[in-house]
């Protein structure tokens, strides 16, 4: 495993961000045509940094949430529909942790189904979060994205393997709607084992849209460590 670690940034919490926006653009968005945007604060911190993106209009973005929309358009970026997904070479996203064999959790923003889609397509992408969001062993609970008619069959199902499904409320109380119109079951099933395996046997429930357990290695790990330097991890082995 490579560790490459980026100049310390004193107290300056804005300044890492730069520092990373400028490494991504030389490695990855410097060669690239079409870009994935995921979601997320860390993202949106990163892509307000990139300046010279707005100036390159043959680079091309599809957006996997409105929030990172709007901030694609506030600065100028060229922005394209899902379309283009097939030939996205590029993914920058963050994630909720990411474990020891570098699976991940996302989805505590709700955008877990099409982040996945446009993972799956890239030719490459990079993972960028603070340090305390890299982990031994998972210890929050899996988002999973369900079609609202299949609402009680999928809760019903999770109970039986012997999960714990709780529905995503917003704060007035109502049930968190994705910008696909899906609701949400943050779902405890553990031992955290098998990612891959445990992935497939709760996508193949009739009603689950996607499950928030990520098992495909990104090109490089962004760490922001806790003196706003950074680390860059590569997944050829554990850490």
């Amino acid at each position: 495993m490579d560790r490459i670690t980026g100049p310390e940034s004193g107290d300056d919490g804005n300044h890492v961000y730069q520092s990373i926006a400028e490494d991504i653009f030389e490695k990855f968005i410097s060669k690239s045509r079409v870009i994935g945007l995921g979601s997320g604060l860390t993202v949106s911190s990163i892509l307000n940094c990139m300046k010279r993106l707005r100036e390159n209009r043959d680079i091309k973005f599809v957006t996997t949430s409105l929030q990172i929309k709007n901030s694609a358009q506030a600065i100028g970026l060229n922005m394209i529909d899902e379309s283009y997904i097939p030939d996205i070479d590029f993914v920058m996203d963050g994630a909720d942790q990411i474990d020891s064999h570098f699976n991940m959790i996302k989805g505590g923003g709700g955008a877990l189904l099409r982040e996945k889609i446009v993972i799956s397509a890239a030719k490459s992408f990079v993972i960028v979060g603070h340090s305390n969001k890299y982990v031994d062993t998972f210890n929050i609970p899996i988002p999973i994205e369900v079609h609202p008619f299949a609402r009680s069959f999928v809760l019903n199902e999770l109970l039986r393997i012997g999960a714990t499904p709780k529905l995503r409320m917003l704060d007035k109380g109502y049930p968190f709607v994705t910008e696909n119109g899906n609701i949400i079951y943050d779902t405890i099933y553990t031992p955290f084992q098998e990612m891959h395996e445990m992935e497939i046997k709760i996508k193949t429930i009739p009603g689950v849209m996607e499950v928030g357990i990520f098992t495909k290695r990104a090109d490089a790990y962004y760490v922001i460590n806790s003196n706003n330097s950074f680390t860059i991890l590569n997944s050829s082995s554990s850490r």
